[in-house]
Formats: C-alpha cells, sequence, structure tokens
C-alpha cells in the first residue's frame, strides 16, 4: 500500500472537492481518498500494484482539475505565487471596470450611458468572470453544480434582464413599471466574490503556515566530503553513508551519526528544550537541527523522505487532510446545496410572480438571483478543515504530532487518563541502587546477566548494563535468546538455562518470592519506591536488583492540571504494587493498577470502556501497544519505541507529560472553533436566503440588490477562514 498527499490544483470551493473526492474513491485500488479544501491538497491512500498516480491524475484532469504530482515544494509555490500575483491583478482591474460599470448603469444623465454599461459589464463577463463561467459549463455537462453554478445563474440573469431593458426600453412602460439596469449588480456580483476568494485564499495559506514552517527546516544544499575536498550538492541527491560536513550556523541536512568533530547542536525544535546538546564522535544527529559554534562532519544515516523531519512533516500533512467525524455534516449538506439553493431560487422567482403578476417581474429576476448570490457553500466547506488545519499545525509548533482529525476530536471528550508510569511519569533512565545476592556473582554470573540484558528493549535492561560498565567482564556466549514480553527475558549459556524478570516471571519458573530474605529486602525504607528484577537460572533465585526510576521534575505539575481539568487519573504499570502506589502517592493519583502484563493493560481499558468512560492512554514502550490501540485516544511518548509511536492517535515529541494537558485544552479549542464555524456557516444561510428572496419585501420594503447580497457571501466565507485563524493566537 502507498500514502501521499500531494496539491490539487483549481479547487474553488467545498463543492469542488467533495467532486474530486468522490471521483478518486471510486477508482479501483484507491483505499481512501480525502480532499481538504483548506489546504488545497488530496491525500491518497491506494495499492500501487493496481493503480498508478498517473491514472488518478488522468481521472481528476477530466474534472477539469488537476493533482500536481510531478512537481518539487518549489514549483508548487512558485506556481502559487505566480497564481496569487495574477489573481491580484485581475482583481484591481475587476474593480476599477465594476465601478465604472456601477456608474454608467445609474448616470440616465449621460449620453449613451446604457450601452457603455453594457460592454462594460460584457467586458467584466468575458474577463473577470470568465474562469465562473468556463467552470460551471464544465461541471454542467457533467450534470453537476458548484458555486460557480451560483455565480454563472445570477449574473447571467442580471445580464439578460438589463440587456433586453436595454434593447427595449419601453417594454415594461406598457405595465407601468419603470425599466431598470442591472449591469452594476453583474460587476459587483463578480468583483465581491473575487475580493472574497482573494482574500479567502490569502486566510487560507495562513492555516497552513506551521507545515511552511516545518519545510523550512529542511536545508536545499548540503556538503559533502569526497576524496579529502568538500563539495556543494543539492540535499536531494545526498545518499545514505555520504560524509555530510555541517558548517557553524547551518541547519544538519540529514539524521546520522557524527564521526569527526565536536560542537553544540541546538534541537529545541524536535526536543522543545532550549539547552544545545553536546555533539561527539559516535553520537546521533537529527535533520533541521541546527549546529552552533564548531564543524561537524556526519555519516548519513537517514536522508530525504526516510529522516525523523520528513516524517513529522508526512504526519502533520497527514492529519492536515484527514476528517473529523463532525466534518460530515458539513460534506452531506454541500452535497445537496446547490441543486436545493437553485430550487429555491426558481421557487422566489414563481413566488414573486404570482403574488405580483407581470409587473413584479424585475422583483422576481431579482430576488431570484440575489438568492443564487448570497447561498454560499464554502463557508460550510471551510468551517471544519480550516479550524483543524489551524489547529493540528499549532499542535506541531507545540510539540505534539497528531496522526489524525479522529484524535483531536476525540480528545476534547476524554473523562479518564490512563498512564503508564516507566518513561511516561518517570525519566525512563533507572538505575541500580541495590543488588541482594542470593548466590554468589562470579564473573561468569555477571556476564551472563549483562549479556542477556544488552539483548533486551526495556529501560531495566539498560540501568543492568550500565551497572556492570566498568567492569571487566569476559564476553558471555548467549543462545536461544526468548523475549516475553511484559515479563522478562530468557537464554542458554554453555548448556545452563538463565532468566531475569519481575515476580510473575520468577514463580512461572519455579522460584518461590515469599522467603523472608527476599521480602526484607523488597520492603526496606530505601527501596520503597523501586522497582525489581529478579535473576536465575533453571528454578534456582540467583539475585534480585533493587531499580529506581526518579520521577521526571514536571510529572507533578502535569498530573495536578490533568486533574484540576475535571479528568480521572489512573497508574497503570507493569512494575510492583510497592513502587507503583509509591508514586501514586508522590503524585496524588488515586486509581492505581500494578503488575500489569499487555493483556491486563488493555482488559483495564475495556473495564473503564465499560463504565461509560472516554479513555485516552498514554505510554512509551510495546507493552503498552495493545493498551494504546485499545484506548479511545491513544498517545504515545516521543521518546519511546517505533511500535508504541505507531499504534499512537498522538505523539508528544518531547519527554514531558505537560504536553498531554495542552494536547487536551488544544482539542477543545479547536473544537469549540469548529462548531463556532458551522453554526455561524448555518445560520447565515438560514438567515440570509429568506432576506435575499424577499420576505422583508411586504413589511418593510427591503429588497436586497444582487451586488449586496454578493459582498454578504464573501464575508461569509472569508470570516470562518478570520475565525479558524484566531486559534492561532489562543494559548494553549
Amino acid at each position: 500500500m502507498s500514502k501521499c498527499t500531494v496539491p490539487v490544483d483549481g479547487v474553488r470551493c467545498a463543492g469542488c472537492a467533495a467532486k474530486i473526492e468522490k471521483k478518486v474513491n471510486t477508482i479501483e485500488g484507491v483505499n481512501v481518498a480525502s480532499v481538504n479544501f483548506a489546504a488545497n491538497n488530496i491525500t491518497i491512500d491506494y495499492d500501487a500494484k493496481q493503480v498508478t498516480l498517473d491514472f488518478i491524475r488522468s481521472e481528476v484532469k477530466a474534472l477539469g482539475y488537476d493533482i500536481l504530482i510531478d512537481m518539487r515544494e518549489e514549483e508548487v509555490e512558485e506556481k502559487e505565487r505566480n497564481r496569487f500575483a495574477r489573481m491580484k491583478r485581475r482583481l484591481v482591474l475587476t474593480i476599477l471596470l465594476a465601478v465604472l460599470t456601477a456608474f454608467f448603469s445609474m448616470s440616465s444623465f449621460v449620453p449613451g450611458s446604457p450601452y457603455i454599461a453594457w460592454g462594460l459589464a460584457t467586458l467584466l463577463i468575458v474577463y473577470s468572470g470568465r474562469g465562473f463561467y468556463v467552470r460551471a459549463f464544465k461541471l454542467l455537462r457533467q450534470g453537476s453544480a458548484n458555486m460557480d453554478t451560483l455565480v454563472t445563474l445570477s449574473t447571467l440573469i442580471a445580464y439578460i434582464f438589463s440587456v433586453f431593458n436595454t434593447l427595449v426600453p419601453h417594454f415594461w412602460s406598457r405595465y407601468g413599471l419603470e425599466t431598470h439596469l442591472y449591469y452594476d449588480a453583474v460587476g459587483m456580483v463578480i468583483a465581491f466574490v473575487m475580493i472574497g476568494k482573494y482574500i479567502e485564499e490569502r486566510a487560507k495559506s495562513n492555516t497552513t503556515s506551521a507545515i511552511k514552517g516545518l519545510m523550512g527546516l529542511q536545508p536545499k544544499f548540503a556538503f559533502i566530503q569526497e576524496n579529502g575536498a568538500e563539495r556543494k550538492i543539492a540535499i536531494e541527491k545526498i545518499a545514505v553513508g555520504d560524509n555530510v560536513i555541517v558548517h557553524p550556523g547551518e541547519r544538519i541536512p540529514v539524521d546520522g551519526v557524527v564521526i569527526d568533530g565536536t560542537s553544540y547542536v541546538d534541537e529545541s525544535m524536535i526536543s522543545g528544550e532550549p539547552v544545545p546538546v553536546l555533539k561527539e564522535n559516535g553520537v546521533k544527529v537529527i535533520a533541521g537541527t541546527v549546529n552552533q559554534k564548531g564543524s561537524l562532519v556526519v555519516k548519513a544515516a537517514s536522508v530525504g523522505t526516510d529522516t525523523l523531519l520528513a516524517h513529522i512533516i508526512r504526519m502533520v500533512q497527514d492529519a492536515q487532510g484527514s476528517k473529523a467525524p463532525v466534518q460530515k455534516i458539513a460534506d452531506k449538506v454541500s452535497a445537496v446545496f446547490v441543486p436545493v439553493v437553485v430550487g429555491l431560487a426558481v421557487l422566489t422567482f414563481v413566488i414573486w410572480l404570482v403574488a405580483g403578476g407581470m409587473e413584479s417581474m424585475p422583483y422576481a429576476l431579482l430576488s431570484a438571483a440575489s438568492v443564487l448570490v448570497i447561498a454560499c457553500p464554502c463557508a460550510l466547506g471551510l468551517a471544519t478543515p480550516t479550524a483543524l488545519t489551524v489547529g493540528i499545525g499549532k499542535a506541531a509548533e507545540n510539540h505534539i504530532l497528531i496522526k489524525d482529525a479522529l484524535a483531536l476530536e476525540e480528545l476534547c471528550k476524554v473523562t479518564d487518563v490512563v498512564v503508564d508510569k516507566t518513561g511516561t511519569l518517570t525519566v525512563g533512565h533507572p538505575s541500580v541502587v541495590g543488588v541482594m545476592n542470593v548466590e554468589t556473582f562470579d564473573d561468569f554470573i555477571m556476564s551472563v546477566i549483562r549479556a542477556m540484558e544488552m539483548k533486551s528493549e526495556h529501560p531495566y535492561a539498560k540501568a543492568i548494563v550500565d551497572y556492570y560498565s566498568d567492569r571487566a567482564l569476559p564476553a558471555a556466549e548467549i543462545k536461544d535468546f526468548e523475549s516475553v514480553t511484559g515479563r522478562g527475558v530468557k537464554c542458554n549459556v554453555e548448556g545452563r538455562t538463565f532468566w531475569a524478570g519481575n515476580k510473575i516471571f520468577a514463580e512461572s519458573n519455579g522460584v518461590n518470592t515469599d522467603n523472608e530474605d527476599v521480602e526484607s529486602f523488597i520492603f526496606a525504607e530505601e527501596n520503597r519506591i523501586c522497582s525489581f528484577l529478579y535473576f536465575g537460572e533453571g528454578n534456582l533465585l540467583l539475585g534480585i536488583y533493587a531499580i529506581n526510576d526518579r520521577l521526571k521534575d514536571n510529572s507533578a505539575e502535569a498530573v495536578s492540571a490533568i486533574k484540576e481539568s475535571g479528568l480521572d487519573v489512573h497508574l497503570l504499570t507493569g512494575d510492583n504494587a510497592g513502587s507503583a502506589f509509591a508514586v501514586a502517592a508522590k503524585l496524588g493519583i488515586k486509581f492505581v493498577h500494578a503488575g500489569a502484563m499487555p493483556q491486563d493493560k488493555e482488559n483495564y481499558i475495556r473495564y473503564l470502556q465499560g463504565e461509560g468512560k472516554k479513555v485516552a492512554m498514554i505510554g512509551d514502550g510495546i507493552n503498552d501497544s495493545q493498551a494504546l490501540a485499545r484506548a479511545d485516544v491513544s498517545i504515545a511518548m516521543g521518546q519511546g519505541t517505533d511500535v508504541a509511536m505507531d499504534v499512537a492517535m498522538v505523539t508528544l515529541m518531547t519527554s514531558d507529560p505537560r504536553l498531554l494537558i495542552k494536547a487536551i485544552r488544544l482539542s477543545k479549542l479547536t473544537v469549540k472553533h469548529i462548531y463556532e464555524n458551522l453554526f455561524w456557516a448555518f445560520v447565515y444561510n438560514l438567515v440570509c436566503i429568506p432576506v435575499a428572496a424577499g420576505v422583508l419585501y411586504p413589511f418593510f420594503g427591503i429588497l436586497l440588490n444582487p451586488m449586496f447580497a454578493g459582498a454578504a457571501m464573501a464575508f461569509s466565507s472569508v470570516s470562518v477562514v478570520m475565525n479558524s485563524l484566531r486559534l492561532k493566537m489562543r494559548k494553549i
């Protein structure tokens, strides 16, 4: 399976986005496609063995749009800049023509003014409105419609009616009516719609500023070392294994390992920590981070789209392209919106004629045109994606990676937060603080436990390895190594079976852990908040390691903030009960479940969900992956395992647990803005369409000119985008 996010060209409204999305989703081999109207891109999940991007593009082009699969990011940006420049020039000339048209349309004292206005209106339609008409007629041939259809119908009605009155000026006098020209409405509708689209496009580009900022962290060029010389090349040409030279002040272009030089590197874009990190031989570096004073030579390990930065960018793009469940409401309404509006315009015209006869013809046409113009599916189409795009971008700026829109919407509904202990609330760098030797540890025994733990990924394994790092121990030859998730490890050395793990694992190997010596060690005051690793051979216990993983400095603040938000916090850990309850007491956590295996963790999540709770789970290890997959919202610590991050819907890129409450607050703010947008978009249409139809005319003599309807329609879309952009300024 393949997945990509590429720009879409020609999307002008929510209807356009819906049509492209519907078409691509019907192509065999495409699993799911989602168009983000706010970001002007499409995310396609497809089977490359069944369908190619070129074929998908040809199907999209048949609709009158395009997907830019063969353009580099710089070319797409250049294309967008050129489009904005053309749009601006066309807009300036359109406004000038519209003002002149309005002047001559209403200036009966100027000789030949109706014909001048007619000529100017024709120029406006041919030059300024050409895009609306071409797109509308293309869709008409396919039996479809969008916002362009509404603009086309309304302006052509006003234009044809005005041309008729220009050529036959005395026709309406027989009915005692004054002849009116609406060339001004034609010009102003086109002008206001174009002004609205221009402001909307500019504002929409601001909603994707976060992703553009991330992309800006990628340098365009790099220096590589070849035959003792330095050569400048495009970043796309760097290969794995190349030696990349990074000068002071430059961004590191690849993920790799330092092989020469010493310097401090600013990694705040990844870690969120402002303190530079020392980089020397053998230390890893990350693409996009900034080298400071010294020069470094880095052997490239991951390049291009394989770097951590590129992965983050893809995650943010995919998330911004995904859809929240609430958007389905707007999508369903937008799908039938244009036909309904056309029907309402026809109904308005008929009611006016039935109620007022031929004398009301000008008012009937005017009201029908106003209904067509003022209705705006764009506001509905923009309501959700603009807020989501801003929200997910703001999350990325705060080191929170949200995998899809569903997570952002669901996070604000969470009632209970289940937290793992090791690596989440603790620093994740445990150390051995005590050892109980049941049997004498000679060099062979110590080499076995060290060799076993060197093969394990558990944080406690590193503590054992570090504990013996200053001893010159022989190398033990490990065979038949086995890792039992959530319990421990087992291996064979020189025909003898050794194991290391938790209490349950020890007991499963036939060890009695309930003797006086073991309990006195475990319940000693100095070991009160420790975890314990049992080590043995066969059914014989050789020793116990007391391991302490200190709490993070900000864990107490994080737990307190979560509780103050009205959420219940649960500590769910595979560690022993003594350590778990000691940590819970320090942090003020009421609900504790210790000694949990991966399946136990998942069952605990199921239990809470069965009680009607909405559960968020935060963890960082392989043993958390089952529970993360079961939770309503899964959250991984960025310093954790790849498995946990792959399963999780949200990744906290730093080790700071306070980011969790930030994510929850951001979710609430984003969803609030979505509902505000939807409310105003719906209310706007519910209120304005009847006014445009003329319901106020019998009571107050108020009739909406299509010119003002065009201005109102433009304002509705712009207001929705601007409301979404307010989210960028909100504090979380």
